[in-house]
């Protein structure tokens, strides 16, 4: 073992005399591989450690899952923290030779990474007030309107949204923070689904409504309470329209499907029972005219000879 070491030492000695002098500095191969080899270790120990952390959280069953996320992060930050003080320390890097680079490095680095500590810091806040976890449903911009998704992950850097036609949105923390957002579980998982109709006019309304309520409450996801309700919300050119008001819990398995499965149902219950939906249509009234008459008597006189 002794010839091994000694075999050693002379390598890091030869390796440590290959460089070049900066300064007072000496760089040299052995130094350069050094810094390299402790870096790997120290990242893989800072993986490795942080990953336990996680494990340890999520076996904490007083937690839930907001909170596991919030104490994933900071214990995340502070692994992270340590091993880069750990790492300055073995490499024999004094603190204080840091400070003369501290100033224009912390200015290029506060610029460049303005947008990414903002968005590191608006997450946790997020965690922490639990304004937006895992599993809520809020409105999302998809481009061609408003749509909604589900929470799936908080991220360091952004939110990550999925939709019901599974598209995966990634919102940038910070916006959640500054911009209004419209939350369907933030106090209640409990959303309303309003779903018009039309009736043609002569309609019997108290029977109208029977069969629309008949039809709301077979539909699975509909709630019994709150109690759904049928409005009569105007009449329109040619029909009366009435509103469906129903209710869900689980606004992540989608609403429009809700909408289909309870149109359908009042499509049948209405064809069973004689109900008509009507379709647009006008009245059009001709005022007794000459120009009119003369029309009429030419239509009349071209039909008669063509017979």
């Amino acid at each position: 073992m002794t010839g091994f070491g000694d075999q050693v030492a002379r390598a890091v000695k030869a390796l440590n005399e290959i460089g070049f002098d900066l300064g007072t500095y000496h760089i040299s191969v052995w130094g350069a591989l050094r810094i390299v080899i402790v870096v790997i270790l120290v990242i893989a120990f800072a993986r490795l450690l942080a990953k336990f952390a996680r494990r340890l959280l999520r076996r904490i069953d007083s937690l839930d899952r907001t909170q596991q996320l919030l104490g994933e992060k900071i214990a995340t930050i502070v692994v992270w923290g340590i091993s880069f003080f750990v790492a300055i320390d073995v490499l024999g890097i004094s603190l204080t030779a840091l400070t003369v680079f501290s100033g224009a490095f912390g200015l290029a680095i506060g610029f460049g990474l303005q947008k990414t500590f903002g968005n590191l810091i608006a997450g946790i806040i997020l965690l922490m007030d639990r304004s937006i976890k895992p599993g809520d449903v809020i409105a999302v911009n998809d481009g061609k309107g408003n749509s909604f998704g589900e929470v799936k992950k908080i991220g360091i850097r952004a939110v990550s949204v999925t939709t019901r036609d599974n598209r995966e949105y990634l919102i940038p923390n910070e916006n959640l923070m500054t911009q209004q957002v419209e939350n369907w579980s933030y106090s209640s998982r409990e959303v309303a689904i309003n779903i018009p109709i039309g009736v043609a006019y002569g309609s019997d309304l108290d029977k109208v409504e029977k069969l629309l309520l008949e039809a709301i409450n077979s539909t699975p996801r509909v709630l019994p309470f709150p109690s759904p309700g049928v409005l009569l919300s105007g009449f329109g050119a040619s029909s009366i329209d009435m509103t469906m008001i129903v209710w869900i819990d689980d606004p992540e398995g989608g609403v429009g499907n809700v909408k289909s499965d309870v149109l359908w149902r009042v499509w049948r219950l209405f064809k069973e029972h004689g109900v008509e939906i009507p379709f647009p249509q006008s009245d059009v009234n001709l005022k007794d005219s000459a120009g009119l008459r003369a029309l009429a008597a030419a239509v009349g006189t071209r039909g008669a000879e063509g017979d």
